[in-house]
């Protein structure tokens, strides 16, 4: 099958200026920007999860956890597959004189135009709410036949009003949809980041008003200021994305509401509306997202059955904490190099060029290399830190609850999580819809697996919510594993090669890595908690940090000097 294309945005000609930002300058500064608003919004949260902490329970987390899945499952089953067939809508408008002069049918937009290609996500995105609908209405009723939901509405108050709380807010996010499209399309991160920033604001003061006014008036909302908080998020995402967004519209002649498509090919569109590639892609990126999801979800979903309300809350609160790095840095720069590799390797007959090739391996190998390093000092200073942190945090009635055991042995898994981060966007970029179906019966044999082997570590070993980590460690090494495989047949395809040996770090960073994690190991012995062992622990990884810098400063300098070199070039 003819592969669907990314959006083409590739470097301007020499006749036009230099002013213009290159590909790799939007790509870096959109991954800087929604760094930043990661950063501001969860340190937002962190502060009102402190509060929280002083008036929540580990089971009544632990429910709340349950519900945002609920909410999580509702928004990636409505919406990720087609975002994912979005992205490959191509940027190759026809905008000659004759062009502009073809008159389309009233009420249409003509299909070979810019405001065409984006009329047609615009449209493609309004089939996310009645998906949104069904599913919202679907999970909710299988959630209430199970046994946890059962448990969850003796335990809490309030409970069914939370879930259609959770379910109506999920289907209100869905109508800002063709905003958000919109916004990733035309890549106005500013758009995106304000929205997002407002609305996760106002979570955060919706979710933390209420629980402390229902606390000093003696009421008991038991799980509905998280539910509150979200139906917030919904509306304020809603307001802000139209408020930007709409006068966008009118100044380039296309509609952010559902408009037909002229197109002088009639099999190109369904009923006028919806382009046929973008929509057979998305039906068969929807097969592969279920067993993603299941293998991204899958860890709550099995704590849920496998495991008490209680060890539920201590695998919360060590995911999310233990997540953080992963929502902070890697999730931008996962989504932004999924951008950049797609519009960098596009091109009009499908073979992208070998300066395409080299620029999008060098990427690559630079961003893997990068993530080598920064797992390198998680692993030998994060599982002995990162249990001091958890208490000096959270207090020590969490750490004695097992938690800060579980955050220690998240460490090994963020290093896995970040390379599955890359290697996952640069497959999702250029594989075709064969790649994708070859994929999706991969990722449904890694489900299996990590069914099984989450149930020998939680059922059989009874390693509680430690053991539901590794079974996440063990099902990441296999995707990786995959992902690694297809890249090397691509690059090899078009004449390329990734060297191993350009990834691995200095002898000398190894060396001081391994020196370091046996040291703190020997001093952990000896800790009670306190803050002198967090300054002690600190002192020794900084000076870890000073002997990685020594070391890999010639690759660091090449990294500076890139990003300079590229500065340069925009003024």
């Amino acid at each position: 099958m003819e592969r669907i294309q990314p959006v083409s945005m590739d470097s301007p000609p020499e006749s036009q200026p230099r002013t213009k930002p290159s590909l790799l300058t939007t790509s870096a500064g959109g991954a800087g920007l929604l760094i930043g608003l990661q950063v501001g919004s969860r340190a937002l949260t962190f502060v009102v999860n402190q509060i929280l902490l002083r008036y929540l329970s580990p089971a009544l987390l632990g429910i709340s956890t349950q519900l945002e899945v609920y909410s999580i499952t509702v928004l990636f089953f409505a919406r990720e597959s087609l975002r994912v067939a979005i992205q490959r809508q191509t940027d190759d408008s026809q905008d000659e004189p004759r062009l502009r002069d073809e008159k389309p049918p009233k009420g249409h937009v003509n299909g070979r135009t810019a405001a065409g290609k984006t009329q047609a996500i615009v449209n493609l995105a309004y089939v996310s709410i009645p998906l949104g609908v069904l599913f919202a209405v679907g999970f909710a009723w299988l959630y209430l036949l199970s046994d946890v939901a059962q448990t969850a509405n003796l335990e809490t108050t309030h409970f069914h009003s939370a879930l259609a709380i959770y379910g109506l807010a999920a289907i209100w996010e869905l109508f800002a949809e063709p905003c958000f499209v919109v916004a990733q399309y035309k890549s106005q991160f500013k758009i995106r980041a304000a929205s997002e920033a407002t609305a996760t604001l106002l979570r955060c003061l919706t979710t933390c008003g209420s629980a402390i006014w229902a606390s000093r008036t003696g009421r008991d909302l038991g799980i509905l200021p998280f539910a509150i908080g979200q139906a917030t998020y919904a509306l304020s995402l809603w307001l802000v994305y139209n408020w930007r967004l709409w006068s966008m519209a009118s100044t380039e002649d296309f509609s952010m509401k559902p408009t037909p498509i002229f197109s002088s090919n009639p099999s190109a569109y369904l009923l006028s509306y919806f382009s046929r590639p973008l929509l057979a892609l998305g039906a068969s990126i929807f097969v592969q997202s279920i067993v993603k999801h299941v293998l991204t979800q899958g860890d709550t979903f099995l704590i849920a059955y496998l495991a008490s309300p209680i060890d539920q809350g201590i695998y919360a609160l060590a995911n999310n904490y233990g997540g953080l790095l992963a929502r902070l840095i890697l999730q931008p720069v996962e989504e932004s190099s999924r951008n950049y590799f797609g519009k960098l390797l596009s091109t009009v007959d499908g073979q992208p060029s070998k300066d395409a090739i080299s620029k999008a391996k060098t990427s690559l190998s630079s961003l893997l290399r990068a993530y080598i390093l920064l797992s390198v000092c998680v692993l030998s200073v994060g599982p002995t830190i990162a249990p001091l942190l958890l208490n000096l945090v959270a207090g020590p009635r969490w750490a004695a609850s097992g938690a800060g055991e579980v955050l220690a042995t998240y460490c090994y898994y963020i290093p896995l999580l970040a390379i599955n981060g890359v290697t996952e966007a640069f497959v999702s970029s250029v594989a075709t819809e064969s790649d994708v179906n070859r994929q999706s019966l991969w990722m449904l044999a890694f489900s299996a697996g990590f069914g099984g082997g989450a149930f020998v570590f939680l059922r059989l070993l009874q390693l509680g919510a430690q053991g539901l980590v590794w079974a996440n460690v063990l099902n990441m090494a296999f995707r990786i594993v995959w992902s690694s495989t297809f890249i090397s047949s691509f690059l090899r395809h078009h004449g390329s090669t990734l060297a191993l040996r350009q990834l691995i770090p200095q002898p000398s960073t190894v060396a001081a890595a391994v020196g370091i994690y046996a040291i703190l190991a020997r001093l952990q012995s000896g800790f009670n908690g306190g803050l002198f062992d967090l300054l002690k622990s600190g002192s020794i990884a900084l000076i870890f940090v000073v002997i990685l810098i020594a070391g890999e400063r010639k690759y660091l300098l090449e990294c500076y000097q890139s990003i300079r070199g590229n500065a340069k070039q925009e003024k």
